[in-house]
């Protein structure tokens, strides 16, 4: 699989809960960043942290770029998310970049950037939740 490829299945993986298959894009030492500098080192991690902000999430792809870096590649996706709010109401049209760096093939790092944050401001602030 090329670094594209490799991050769209670890995507697809992730938003069908199938964590072994998206372990299985995983290098040695894997982290990600979320908004607010949050920092998380495994899946079970981020499956926990993310459990009170929606019950789902999906992303739509408009750019994946590759690019080689000194010790492999980086991936940048960009798009929006879709998804479900804790109280069912579902979302969509909330923009990301998602920026992973692969060492042998394999994420080593995945930089989050998204407005999922602002939108459930928003909501709060209108009286959805």
């Amino acid at each position: 699989m090329n670094a594209g490829d490799v991050v769209r299945d670890f995507l697809a993986a992730m938003e069908a809960r199938d964590l072994d298959r998206a372990r299985s894009h995983l290098g040695a030492g894997f982290a990600m960043v979320f908004p607010g500098n949050v920092h998380l080192a495994s899946l079970d991690e981020l499956i926990a942290w993310a459990k009170p902000r929606y019950q789902r999430v999906g992303k739509t792809f408009t750019r994946l770029d590759v690019a080689p870096a000194e010790d492999g590649e980086v991936v940048t996706v960009s798009g929006t998310l879709h998804g479900v709010w804790p109280d069912g109401a579902p979302f969509e049209g909330i923009r990301y970049v998602d920026v992973f760096r692969l060492v042998d093939g394999k994420i080593v790092e995945q930089h989050v950037w998204n407005d999922l944050e602002i939108a459930r401001a928003e909501r709060a602030s209108a009286g959805a939740g």
